[in-house]
């Protein structure tokens, strides 16, 4: 039993590894700063968690702020706000879109995704209902790799701008939970997985207020 053991965890940490290697590979390059960040049809946020007063967490507002950043910086005059918005009691993209409204980002440049559950419903909905051909992807540095391999193995033209704007108490959680995400986005991208939901394609041509509940 214990030789098993040991066998099956090597096996894991080899597969983890490996998922490692290809998600940080094939994003070489495409981590930029806000100053080198190309200018796109698209400034994309993803989402975090939210506090029980509905305010950003820490990690939710630096990246709002990092796009904020990028909007006057004229990186784009857009933005995807997409989030979790699976019950009334839990609203990422709400809480994102009364924040930059508040900051004077008017309100049809802001495009809101509900159903934004994990990066890859995020980033496939991004291509396959809002078809977004090119984006600034905006996330703390930890996840930029996975969110934009995932992007572009979707084939869009996707860089990332990091928003490390402070040190994370949970930091660490974050980081090694990433590894076992790397293993889930390789495996979503091999298999072509469906998000949890899709639906009629939203133009990004109009005003993102037809996008709000």
């Amino acid at each position: 039993m214990v030789k098993g053991a040991v066998i099956a965890f090597c096996i894991l940490s080899l597969v983890i590894l490996l998922c490692y290697l290809k998600v940080h590979r094939f994003t070489e390059g495409a981590i930029v700063q806000a100053d080198t960040a190309p200018v796109s049809e698209i400034i994309m946020v993803l989402g975090a968690s939210v506090k029980a007063n509905g305010d950003p967490s820490d990690v939710l507002r630096d990246r709002l702020d990092t796009a904020l950043a990028l909007y006057h910086a004229g990186k784009s005059t857009k933005f995807l706000l997409s989030g979790d918005n699976g019950s009334a009691d839990y609203d990422e993209v709400n809480a994102m879109k009364k924040y930059l409204l508040e900051r004077d980002v008017p309100a049809e440049a802001l495009f809101l995704d509900h159903a934004g559950f994990d990066s890859y419903d995020s980033m496939y909905r991004a291509k396959y209902i809002f078809g977004v051909k090119n984006a600034i992807v905006v996330t703390q540095a930890y996840h930029l790799p996975r969110a934009l391999y995932i992007a572009r193995s979707l084939g869009i033209n996707a860089y990332g701008v990091p928003a490390d704007l402070e040190t994370y108490v949970k930091i660490k959680y974050f980081i090694v939970r990433e590894w076992l995400a790397d293993v889930k986005a390789v495996l979503d991208i091999t298999s072509m997985s469906q998000p949890t939901y899709l639906g009629n394609t939203i133009s990004l041509d109009g005003s993102g207020e037809v996008t709000w509940d």
